[in-house]
């Protein structure tokens, strides 16, 4: 059977203490997450209150005129802008009579969606889980009254799920946690081993859809290893859910690990973010940050602040962070600028790349030292190990052993001291 096209009414409540720019945009940004999922919005219904309605969300008033709103425009679900509660479910559902999901729902679809890794699948999972626990009453409702859709076809949120009890799926949920930690003890014994190896970590952060994946590509494009894979980029939302791990090597033989990491966006339901703790965990470990910032985003700042408490949310906030001012190109703009710790630049275009490496390198290489060595000739193994991850200006053959002039990392000066001179 065809799925039937989904149309939506999309609801909101102005708080008093919120700015109108804000709720605007975050009534705009749930218009693109339905697109996403691939649900058409007809229509749009604001309110302004002090708090939200204990009862439903809206006032009772405002729930009329959804109703006649919904019915004049054909629609078949009513999406609303912040988490609702069960009673809230269950009260709108029972006065509306048709299917009514909230911007988690619809943020933890697009996450099912995207996952590919086994990781990413089982933490949105998780999160879908965690959601439908207190809900399953309003959620079992609402699928009996529409088949198919957003919200109702998640893997994790189906008919046959609901008709678990809560004591099976807090079990579900427990052997999810299990595999899932098994799976972080083998990313912290891969973070151990790099930072044994002492290759400096760069991490990319930002809202989503910035373009943190095309800055990745960009850099492996011109400084991977030939045998390291692009990741996936597309104008979308969470078009990167798994972090991906790149080595950018430098003509210098100097290296630096960089990862992608999931974008952020406001009202970034709480249980994806303690679903996805240990891949942001990637994050916390990071020697230096690139908050990359979509600089033709006329909201830029606003995303900015969303970002920057995000990472406060879980606990990372002492961390150097480079600026990434990513397409300037559809701007007015001048490109490449360089401002402090600010590159304005045009990932897609590749402009600015070689600028925003080399504000990388100076902050995560100021621990290399100049010095001479002297290598006899036994150990030449050093000659080869220097060459391969040190900086070499010169070389000179000598009755003693290989004189080497070079630039290397600290770790090494002080492990190989002795051939120092």
């Amino acid at each position: 059977m065809e799925e039937q096209q989904q149309r939506a009414i999309i609801v909101g409540v102005n708080l008093s203490h919120q700015k109108d720019f804000d709720f605007e945009y975050s009534m705009e940004e749930l218009s693109n997450l339905a697109s996403a999922c691939h649900v058409e919005v007809v229509g749009r219904m604001t309110q302004n209150l002090e708090r939200v309605n204990k009862s439903h969300y809206i006032g009772k008033g405002k729930v009329l005129e959804v109703m006649n709103l919904y019915e004049a425009a054909d629609a078949n679900v009513v999406i609303f802008n912040d988490e609702l509660s069960p009673s809230h479910i269950r009260n709108l559902e029972s006065d509306l009579q048709c299917k009514v999901i909230d911007r988690t729902i619809l943020i933890l679809d697009i996450f099912e969606r995207r996952a590919q890794t086994r990781e990413a699948q089982l933490q949105v999972e998780v999160a879908q889980l965690q959601y439908m626990l207190p809900r399953l009453i309003g959620l079992r409702e609402s699928l009996g009254r529409q088949s198919g859709g957003v919200g109702t076809k998640n893997k994790g949120a189906g008919e046959t799920r609901l008709e678990l009890d809560r004591r099976r799926i807090e079990d579900k949920i427990s052997a999810l946690n299990k595999e899932l930690e098994a799976l972080v003890m083998g990313r912290q014994t891969q973070r151990k081993q790099r930072k044994n190896n002492g290759i400096p970590v760069v991490s990319l952060v930002g809202y989503t859809n910035a373009g943190k994946s095309t800055i990745m590509n960009a850099l492996v494009e011109s400084f991977g290893p030939a045998n390291d894979k692009k990741v996936f980029e597309k104008d979308m939302l969470f078009a990167t859910l798994e972090t991906s791990v790149r080595n950018i090597q430098l003509p210098d033989h100097k290296s630096f690990l960089l990862t992608d990491t999931v974008g952020f966006v406001s009202k970034l339901p709480h249980h994806l973010i303690k679903a996805f703790r240990s891949t942001l965990e990637e994050v916390a470990e990071a020697d230096l940050l690139i908050h990359v910032i979509d600089y033709s985003n006329p909201k830029h700042e606003q995303l900015t602040q969303i970002t920057e408490h995000t990472l406060q949310e879980i606990g990372i906030t002492d961390i150097p962070t480079l600026f990434a001012y990513n397409k300037c190109d559809r701007i007015d703009c001048d490109i490449p600028k360089v401002e402090d710790n600010s590159v304005y630049l045009a990932a897609k275009s590749r402009v600015g790349i070689t600028e925003l490496v080399n504000r990388i390198r100076d902050h995560i290489f100021k621990d290399y030292i100049q010095c001479e060595m002297m290598i006899p000739y036994e150990q030449g193994q050093l000659v080869s190990y220097f060459n391969e991850h040190a900086h070499i200006t010169a070389t000179e053959y000598e009755n003693e052993g290989t004189r080497l002039t070079l630039e290397c990392r600290t770790m090494d000066y002080e492990k190989y001291g002795e051939y120092v001179i």
